[in-house]
C-alpha cells in the first residue's frame, strides 16, 4: 500500500497582483511553489489582479471596497484570523510592505505564528518593510523563520539597521519562455530607446534620464525615448519634456499589460532610479538580448550588469555621465553587440529553475 504525501500548504500574503514588480514576484512564486507541488493560497489585500498566478485566491480587497471604515476594518481582521486558522498554514511568505507599527503589532501578536512566517524585503529603502518605530521593528520579528532579501545590499542593510540576523539573498527569477513568447505578441516599429514602470519621480528619478536625453545626441540622430507607463508624475514629466523642446522626440504611452514587443524591439533600456530592490526591468531586458543602461543605484544594478559586457553602469545622479552612457551605447557598435550577445547568458542563473532550487532548498530545510 503507498501512503499518498500530503502537500505542505504555503500561504502568500500581499497587497495586491498587479503594478509592480514585488507583486509580479508573488504571481512568479505561486507558480514556482504549485510546480514544486506546494499547496498553494494567496491573501491579497486589495482587490487588484492582473498578473497570472496559481493557487486559490482569497481576495480581501473585495470586503475593503464594501467598507473600510473602522468597522469594516475590524470586520476583516476576524474574517483573515478565522481563515488562518482553518487553513493552518504550515508556512506564510508575507510580500506586504510593513510600516504601520499597529497593524504589524496585530498580524504578529494575533494573526501569526510568526516562527512560521518568512518575510520578504524587495526595496533598499528597507524602512518600507518595518514598523516605522525602530524599538519595536527591532523586537518584533525576533521569532521569524526568515527575512528574504532580494539583493545583497538589502540584506546587509537589514542587518546593519535592524540586527537581525536570520537573513538570505534569493534574487528575483525570470520566466524566459513567458517574456519570449509575449515578445511575439505584436509588431514595434521604430528607432528608440525605452524606459518603462510606475512613473514615481521620487523613485524612479525620470527627470534625471529626461535631462540625460536632452544633454545626448540621440535626438539629432533620430533615436526616440519612449517612456512607457502610468503614475502620479506623468504630467510633471511631460511638462519637463514639453520645456525641453523634446516633445517629438520623447514620447509617452499608458502603461502596457505586455510590454515586452517595446523592449525587443529597443535599442537599449535605461533606468534611472534613485533607489531600487532587484529592478525586473533589467532582468527582462536581458532575457531578451537587449542591453541595458542604468545609473548605479542601491540596489540592484550592480548586482545585475557587467559593465560592458551585458550593458553599462554609471554613477548615479549625474545626468552628464548617464548621457554619456547612452550616446556610447548609440556610437560604438562593438561594444553594443557585445552586450547584446551576452545580454540573455548572464542572466541564466536567475532562470525559473535555478530559483526553484534555491526557494526548494530554503523551504524543505526548515
Amino acid at each position: 500500500m503507498t501512503i499518498k504525501k500530503t502537500k505542505k500548504k504555503v500561504l502568500l500574503v500581499t497587497t495586491s497582483l498587479a503594478n509592480g514588480g514585488a507583486e509580479r514576484f508573488v504571481a512568479t512564486l505561486s507558480k514556482i511553489l504549485v510546480n514544486l507541488e506546494y499547496e498553494v493560497h494567496i491573501v491579497t489585500v486589495l482587490n487588484n489582479i492582473e498578473f497570472e498566478y496559481q493557487g486559490e485566491l482569497f481576495n480581501m480587497g473585495f470586503l475593503k471596497e464594501k467598507n473600510d471604515s473602522v468597522f469594516g476594518k475590524i470586520n476583516r481582521f476576524f474574517v483573515l484570523k478565522k481563515y488562518l486558522k482553518e487553513q493552518n498554514f504550515e508556512l506564510i511568505i508575507d510580500n506586504r510592505t510593513r510600516t504601520k507599527t499597529v497593524t504589524e503589532i496585530l498580524f504578529n501578536l494575533f494573526l501569526y505564528n510568526v516562527s512560521k512566517v518568512i518575510f520578504i524585503v524587495h526595496s533598499y529603502k528597507v524602512a518600507l518593510y518595518f514598523p516605522r518605530i525602530k524599538w519595536i521593528a527591532k523586537r518584533l520579528y525576533t521569532k521569524s523563520k526568515l527575512f528574504v532579501c532580494v539583493s545583497k545590499e538589502i540584506e546587509q542593510q537589514v542587518k546593519k539597521q535592524y540586527s537581525y540576523k536570520n537573513t538570505c539573498v534569493l534574487y528575483n527569477p525570470i520566466d524566459f519562455d513567458k517574456i519570449s513568447h509575449f515578445s511575439e505578441e505584436y509588431q514595434i516599429q521604430g528607432n528608440y530607446i525605452l524606459v518603462y514602470g510606475r512613473l514615481d519621480d521620487e523613485v524612479k528619478n525620470l527627470s534625471l534620464l529626461i535631462n540625460s536625453y536632452a544633454k545626448s545626441s540621440l535626438s539629432e540622430k533620430g533615436i526616440q525615448l519612449l517612456i512607457l507607463g502610468d503614475g502620479k508624475d506623468k504630467q510633471y514629466l511631460k511638462n519637463l519634456v514639453s520645456s525641453l523642446k523634446l516633445s517629438e522626440s520623447i514620447l509617452f504611452f499608458d502603461k502596457k499589460t505586455n510590454p515586452f514587443p517595446y523592449v525587443k524591439n529597443a535599442i537599449f533600456t535605461v533606468l534611472s532610479s534613485n533607489y531600487e530592490g532587484f529592478p525586473t526591468v533589467l532582468l527582462e531586458s536581458l532575457a531578451l538580448n537587449t542591453p541595458v543602461v542604468s545609473v548605479n543605484c542601491k540596489s540592484g544594478p550592480a548586482e545585475i550588469i557587467i559593465n560592458e559586457v551585458n550593458g553599462l553602469l554609471v554613477e548615479n545622479h549625474d545626468s552628464e555621465k548617464l548621457a554619456q552612457a547612452m550616446d556610447r551605447m548609440i556610437n560604438d557598435e562593438v561594444l553594443y553587440q557585445n552586450c547584446k550577445a551576452n545580454a540573455k547568458e548572464t542572466i541564466k542563473h536567475l532562470s525559473l529553475e535555478c530559483v526553484s532550487k534555491n526557494w526548494q532548498d530554503i523551504l524543505e530545510n526548515e
